[in-house]
């Protein structure tokens, strides 16, 4: 069969290979000049320093299949995320954990101390079923901590108070009574070599996959194959008829500087008044190389305009009810299937996207083999 991936990213990528390796060809198309979507990395010419073009990208999971996939493709070095943040005159480990908490009560509490004190004296305990955000976090660490480190951070990131955002948002943020500040908790973590679009070239060199950039799709293109596997937005596969779903986007301010700049690759800014949410330094996200000059991103949140990257789906009330009718549609249309991050409209981490491609992948072969239709949606977004 004759395929077409829109999206030369990790969506595209992996789908195709497996298709490839099963016979049928495929040809992959993207708009951008490059491959990797979002993955993109690329070395700075003038430090030699490996750049996350569109921001960081850091692999962890527990999924050892996906571990051992990625594996195949690129030689994978130990890394470890250790966010740091710059709050009321001090920097502090992220997630916050013992150290964090001693340092900033000033105190020298062991574990039981410290998880008694803020489980029992800090935490809100009248907030018994958190719905917001901020609820999320009164009960989780209390007033101090939460202003500290997660209401002006969260304000800039998603544009509107912790108040307005669901609970589950926080989840994601571990508090630990241990000194252990490892941002990620997965058994597998790490960072490709060379990185991670060397790692989708090497995914993509079948010669069954031909790939087109600075291609931008047009719904006509897919009269001259027998099915699509779409990765763009979804809402822009229908031209946007029913409105624009919601998303954030960022702002990278990009500056070189002689030296370290701040000593570890991640610093988020926690006050509303400092205007970016946090300062990233490429140059320690390969900690194996060594390089006198770095390159450094303030990274800066916004609603995302008709012309910007999407990045993070909003899925707020009015955003999911908007959703729901492009589902609709999407379920009408003919031998066309929406993956990834954007074809489903949620916040996927790499991992997550790579284990959804091979899911889809082996899903489409054995409807092919029974002779039957792909679907619209073999993960659904709502």
């Amino acid at each position: 069969m004759q395929f077409l991936m829109v999206g030369a990213g990790l969506s595209g990528a992996v789908i195709g290979r497996q298709l490839a390796e099963h016979g049928h060809d495929v040809t992959v198309v993207d708009r951008r000049d490059h491959i990797g979507g979002n993955c993109h990395t690329e070395r700075d010419a003038n430090t030699d320093v490996m750049v996350h073009v569109y921001g960081p990208h850091i692999f962890h999971t527990d999924d050892e299949e996906v571990w051992q996939y990625v594996n195949q493709y690129a030689n994978f070095l130990p890394y470890k995320n250790r966010v740091k943040t710059t709050s009321r005159g001090q920097v502090f480990s992220l997630p916050v954990n013992l150290h964090t908490i001693n340092q900033f009560f000033g105190k020298t509490m062991r574990p039981d101390e410290a998880h008694a004190f803020i489980t029992e004296e800090q935490a809100d305990t009248s907030i018994t079923d958190p719905q917001s955000f901020e609820e999320q976090a009164m009960r989780f660490v209390g007033r101090d901590l939460y202003e500290a480190f997660f209401k002006g951070y969260t304000i800039k990131q998603w544009g509107c108070h912790p108040s307005e955002l669901p609970a589950s948002i926080l989840k994601r943020l571990p508090v630990r009574f241990n000194y252990d500040d490892n941002y990620f908790f997965h058994k597998f973590q790490g960072m490709p070599e060379n990185g991670y679009t060397d790692m989708i070239t090497g995914i993509l060199d079948h010669p069954s996959i031909t790939v087109k950039l600075n291609t931008m799709f047009d719904r006509n293109m897919a009269d001259g194959f027998d099915h699509v596997f779409y990765s763009g937005p979804l809402d822009g596969y229908f031209d946007y008829e029913l409105g624009r779903l919601g998303y954030r986007t960022l702002d990278f301010e990009r500056f070189i500087y002689d030296g370290d700049y701040q000593g570890c690759a991640v610093m988020n800014y926690g006050e509303e008044d400092v205007p970016y949410t946090r300062i990233t330094e490429h140059k320690h996200f390969s900690p194996w190389e060594a390089h006198e000059r770095s390159v450094c991103y303030r990274e800066y949140s916004r609603a995302a305009g008709p012309d910007d990257i999407p990045y993070y789906p909003i899925r707020q009330v009015k955003e999911k009810a908007l959703l729901g009718e492009y589902v609709d549609l999407a379920e009408e249309t003919q031998n066309v299937t929406f993956v990834g991050r954007l074809g489903t409209y949620r916040y996927l981490d790499m991992d997550v996207t790579i284990r959804e491609a091979l899911d889809t992948a082996r899903a489409s072969l054995d409807a092919i083999a029974a002779d039957q239709d792909l679907k619209p949606f073999f993960v659904a977004p709502i």
